[in-house]
């Protein structure tokens, strides 16, 4: 028996021993499952789960990592009939005689508890300071497109710290386009796939102007908003425009840290984004539903900010008693992302390409003059993250 394991069975599943004080609920849980101690962590795994997750040949498929097993056939008061440790192995034998083994390591990294302590991606949060000392170096473009390995560097970058440059692209949309998709499929919207603009309010938004735009995410409206904003700057003959940058992520942490309540209240309340837009060209109503901030429930981690307070529309899903402690919420984030410390300003040349976590870090821009001519488009965040797993970046991504 592995010294780092202890088995707690033999007199579990015939004389439970709960405590007389544990509420109901407790005791049927502790009833059917099996507990397990590994490496000094306290672990619990419900029979039925045990089942569901057997890799034998007949209940999964090891050539498309399926699942064989039929979930709405099992017993959902099955319990094993032998229970029994084979070195670092626990084999578990069930009524109907089918035998399910898992490696102790394995149970251990799929443990509940394990997830609950685990990021499921990890990052570097960042202010100005943390993110320039890094001394973060730019991919270059032949490279890029020509090697893995700087892809992966790239990539690297890109999902710890929620930006990436790649440096010495052809000042072309083609170019633009290219260097895109060496990292993920491009993502079509009412905006279309690639996509160039200049100040001519072409569309019913603001981004088509020269003003100067607050930190924000983009497609906010949308159920699912965009993964990943690519731009370029193509041209610009005047003045101004840089790009300001701030981690959502770490400004989020900072709330989580001085008002808990507060980040509790953006990470529950739904909230409404609209873009409507009604111009010769173009006729769109978007809208949808979600959110500030969007955490894992098991580990309370952050994955998403839909954080816009341009198409924030009419605050309608929030009930009477707590508009007020969400507008006070709301300010204590709005204050940390606009601390000067965390505004990264970036000024986007024709040669430097961006790549920008929409889930993750905010973006905004100075007012400018002259003609600034951008080009660039959404990724879909599923299949960068693939690329990231399939070139061995699996616990970034």
């Amino acid at each position: 028996m592995s010294h780092f394991f202890c088995l707690f069975v033999c007199f579990f599943y015939v004389f439970p021993p709960y405590p007389a004080d544990l509420s109901g609920w407790k005791r049927t849980l502790w009833f059917w499952s099996l507990r397990l101690n590994y490496r000094g962590a306290p672990m619990l795994f419900n029979y039925v789960w045990l089942r569901d997750h057997c890799r034998s040949a007949s209940s999964f498929n090891t050539a498309t990592n399926q699942r064989n097993v039929d979930t709405g056939s099992i017993d959902l008061s099955i319990r094993p009939v032998r229970t029994n440790l084979q070195g670092d192995n626990l084999i578990l034998t069930w009524p109907d005689g089918h035998t399910t083994e898992y490696s102790l390591a394995w149970l251990f990294e799929n443990s509940y508890e394990k997830q609950k302590q685990t990021p499921v991606q990890r990052r570097i949060l960042w202010n100005a300071d943390v993110y320039n000392k890094a001394h973060v170096q730019p991919a270059k473009w032949e490279k890029f497109m020509e090697t893995d390995d700087e892809l992966k560097k790239f990539l690297r970058n890109y999902l710890l710290y929620g930006i990436a440059f790649v440096d010495e692209v052809p000042n072309t949309v083609e170019a633009t386009e290219a260097v895109t998709q060496r990292a993920s499929l491009i993502r079509e919207t009412t905006y279309g796939k690639m996509w160039c603009f200049t100040s001519d309010f072409s569309r019913g938004d603001t981004a088509y102007s020269q003003l100067a735009l607050d930190r924000h995410t983009d497609t906010s409206y949308f159920h699912e908003p965009c993964g990943i904003q690519v731009f370029h700057c193509l041209k610009h003959e005047g003045t101004g425009g840089r790009t300001l940058l701030v981690d959502g992520f770490y400004a989020a942490e900072q709330l989580r840290q001085k008002s808990p309540e507060n980040f509790e209240l953006l990470a529950r309340v739904p909230i409404r984004h609209e873009y409507i837009e009604n111009t010769d060209s173009h006729k769109n109503h978007i809208t949808a539903i979600g959110p500030v901030l969007q955490a894992y429930p098991w580990n309370n981690e952050v994955y998403m900010m839909r954080y816009n307070n341009y198409d924030r529309s009419v605050m309608n899903t929030v009930p009477p008693d707590a508009v007020q402690r969400w507008y006070v919420a709301h300010r204590e984030l709005t204050a940390e992302l606009r601390r000067p410390e965390n505004e990264l300003w970036v000024k986007l040349t024709p040669g430097k390409v961006i790549f920008i976590d929409n889930w993750r870090v905010l973006h905004g821009r100075e007012s400018f003059t002259g003609l600034r001519q951008l080009c660039g488009c959404y990724l879909t965040r599923d299949d960068v993250l693939s690329t990231a797993r399939c070139l061995g970046l699996e616990g970034l991504s």
